[in-house]
């Protein structure tokens, strides 16, 4: 399986801090750079990052507030000033092609070619090997969770191929399709020579209160990031800005049988100790650690 790789540019809230930017995650698979939202400095970020601004293929918002979306304006001037050459496409909830009718308006002269789509429930995006799905989740405002699902391939074991003495074909794609075939009068059964790679499923949830859908959409992911704005001791501070505690996201892990949750949009109230917010959600989910901005992880 062709990997993917996760790239945190920004983990903090609403102020950043001297180790925290504001929320921006960066997914790489193949030739698709998928920006999962774009807080201020974010085009910053990449460059420290040494990733390529132009990699970008499509951006995803998960909602409108300053801490996600306010890095935009200035990444779509940067993007155009680089020639940028490909369309842009941005997805997020409803009232975004509303806010982009505004941002043209700043006339900060980007001239990239950009398409729109507001996204609510289910697949958005669909290739032939991974789909793009959203879902709303409860933030005060129209807002999005997102999932990147790489589907289940069919591969061939090339030691069997090797030892039934199956020699290189273009046949060897229709095996991998699952389709029978013949070689050099030999009949060869996709079954016999090929197995079934189990895909991976990566959910984001970037501010949300908590809520039984929420379980449902994450279900069984191999990886989930999650926001944990507070400690369960502040969670009334929690409930009144509609955010998640540590101790929600854990519950949530445990609830949806992720396999990994990553901890991210960290108040700069914990700046001092953050692993408050580990030690908190390892009492109820163990697989769980906190993102830093610049960690990247890969998922093979």
């Amino acid at each position: 399986m062709e990997s993917v790789n996760l790239t945190f540019l920004g983990t903090g809230n609403s102020i950043p801090t001297k180790l925290r930017n504001h929320t921006a995650l960066f997914l790489r698979y193949r030739d698709e750079g998928i920006l999962i939202d774009c807080g201020e400095g974010t085009q910053r970020q990449f460059s420290v990052a040494g990733l390529s601004h132009c990699k970008i293929t499509r951006l995803l918002i998960t909602h409108w507030h300053g801490d996600h979306i306010l890095g935009i304006p200035g990444l779509l001037q940067t993007l155009s000033q680089l020639g940028y050459s490909k369309t842009l496409h941005i997805y997020g909830p409803t009232g975004t092609k509303r806010f982009f009718t505004l941002i043209e308006q700043l006339n900060i002269g980007f001239k990239i070619p950009l398409e729109i789509h507001e996204v609510s429930s289910g697949v958005f995006f669909e290739t032939s090997d991974f789909a793009l799905l959203s879902d709303p989740v409860e933030h005060g405002i129209p807002s999005n969770a997102y999932t990147f699902l790489l589907k289940d391939r069919l591969r061939l074991d090339k030691t069997k191929l090797k030892k039934l003495k199956i020699p290189s074909s273009p046949l060897l794609k229709e095996l991998a399709q699952g389709k029978d075939v013949v070689i050099e009068g030999k009949k060869v059964l996709s079954k016999k020579v090929s197995f079934l790679e189990k895909g991976k499923k990566l959910s984001f949830v970037l501010d949300s209160l908590p809520g039984p859908s929420v379980a449902t959409f994450v279900k069984r992911a191999d990886l989930l990031v999650c926001e944990a704005t507070y400690l369960s001791e502040d969670a009334e501070k929690a409930q009144e800005h509609k955010h998640l505690t540590a101790s929600d996201a854990a519950h949530l892990a445990k609830s949806a049988k992720v396999k990994h949750l990553i901890l991210t949009h960290v108040s700069p109230r914990y700046e001092r100790d953050p692993q408050v917010l580990i030690r908190e959600a390892k009492k109820i989910f163990k697989t769980t650690t906190l993102a830093s901005d610049f960690d990247s992880l890969t998922i093979n």
